[in-house]
């Protein structure tokens, strides 16, 4: 089984956020960036990596994203600033 991706783009520091999942994911955040991924990113300019994890089972990585998904959105702002506290765009060091 391949490993999965658990990933959170922003639109700038603080703004808006986007959840997603996936086995590849330089590919997945360069769709993304270019405005042919989702009709959400698109709308709302969220291009920036700002957190993402590594699983070794892409089951465990979705399982991961669901329960994300559900967290309130101080929980999410403060796990990605503990890892990336100045929203670095992560992208570059994929």
């Amino acid at each position: 089984m391949p490993q999965g991706h658990v990933y959170i783009l922003a639109s700038k520091r603080n703004g808006t956020l986007y959840i997603g999942v996936t086995t590849d994911l330089s590919a997945r955040v360069f769709a993304h960036r270019n405005g042919t991924r989702s009709a959400f990113t698109k709308k709302y300019n969220v291009k920036l990596l700002v957190w993402y994890e590594t699983y070794d089972m892409v089951a465990d990585a979705i399982q991961w994203e669901t329960t994300l998904k559900h967290w309130l959105r101080k929980w999410k702002l403060e796990l990605i600033e503990k890892t990336n506290p100045n929203w670095d765009d992560l992208y570059q060091t994929l």
